[in-house]
């Protein structure tokens, strides 16, 4: 895993699949798994998306949390919101996804921009406390990505904060460097 950083907050003209804005702080108990893409990415639409879908279909929702960006940084006429929400309907993607706010000044769009994407697809791994753990662009093999969504998962259970993980280590006798009699 990378190093933790606070990431940015995301930038999102609107959201599609979802009855109510999403923010990492929303979601903070959950690892966050995010897949930035476009849909007119022919590695999007055939490695990026089903990968998605297969992550949501293996992890709990109380555990993970799976979200589509629809970053725009070419075609920009033809990958509207209103062609999106046909895109997601014929695909039958229904996690929530999020539109990437257009930069004012520049193709790339502010999300995009904020996490310095390299393009599409792009893979982005948040522990349950809203850090950014984990960036790849490309197609990151399967095993790898539960992999790491696992090892994030343990880090901290669902429900037991940082605090209360502490409490019972110290309990057990056990802490990082080893269990005492």
């Amino acid at each position: 895993m990378q190093d933790q950083q606070k990431p940015p907050e995301w930038q999102i003209q609107e959201w599609l699949n979802s009855d109510q804005p999403i923010s990492l702080a929303s979601l903070r108990g959950k690892v966050v798994v995010m897949h930035a893409f476009q849909m007119l990415c022919p590695g999007c639409v055939s490695h990026g998306l089903p990968q998605a879908q297969r992550v949501r279909a293996t992890f709990s929702t109380s555990d993970v949390a799976v979200l589509g960006l629809h970053s725009v940084f070419e075609h920009h006429d033809a990958m509207t919101p209103v062609a999106l929400k046909a895109f997601l309907h014929e695909y039958r993607l229904t996690f929530p996804v999020g539109v990437d706010m257009p930069s004012a000044s520049a193709a790339v769009p502010q999300t995009m921009a904020a996490y310095r994407l390299q393009g599409t697809p792009s893979l982005l791994l948040f522990d349950r406390e809203g850090m950014l753990r984990w960036q790849q662009f490309g197609r990151p093999d399967d095993m790898t990505v539960g992999a790491k969504i696992m090892a994030l998962i343990m880090e901290n259970p669902a429900g037991q904060g940082v605090e209360d993980k502490k409490e019972q280590e110290e309990q057990s006798g056990c802490t990082p460097e080893g269990c005492a009699i």
